[in-house]
């Protein structure tokens, strides 16, 4: 398994420890409606999806014999863009709940978190894109 696919997975069954974590404490009636929206962006952006880009990088047809799985570089920046992304709302989705601090500065900080997650989406989508496309149209050469 590629180191790439093992960051993914690995983060991914972190995030499910983790939002299970939540999830007792929202089961206990601690915080509920601080924590509702950052279990659930853990639980499906942290562990289901993250879990789904690892595989499917890992069993996606192969690109190239020399870039099997596409773009490496992307894929790691795709990544770290998705856990940035997550992370920086499981801190501000709560604080902005009970309002610590500026609760526009917490918006804000949502808005960020949703676009680097879009970004890890888009990136994710433009690697590997070329690995579903399906087989190439042989063209006729020399005539019609």
């Amino acid at each position: 398994m590629p180191t790439i696919v093992r960051w993914y997975v690995k983060t991914a069954l972190l995030y499910l420890a983790l939002a299970l974590g939540l999830g007792i404490l929202l089961a206990a009636g601690i915080w509920r409606a601080a924590l509702t929206p950052s279990y659930w962006h853990l639980f499906i952006v942290g562990w289901l999806t993250q879990l789904i880009f690892g595989i499917a990088l890992w069993m996606l047809p192969s690109f190239t014999r020399e870039r099997p799985r596409g773009n490496e570089l992307l894929s790691w920046a795709v990544y770290v863009v998705l856990n940035a992304g997550l992370l920086l709302r499981a801190i501000a989705e709560p604080l902005r709940a009970v309002q610590v601090g500026a609760a526009a500065l917490w918006g804000q900080a949502l808005v960020i978190s949703a676009i680097l997650q879009w970004l890890a989406a888009l990136g994710f989508v433009i690697n590997a894109w070329p690995r579903v496309r399906g087989p190439r149209r042989k063209t006729r050469q020399g005539g019609a």
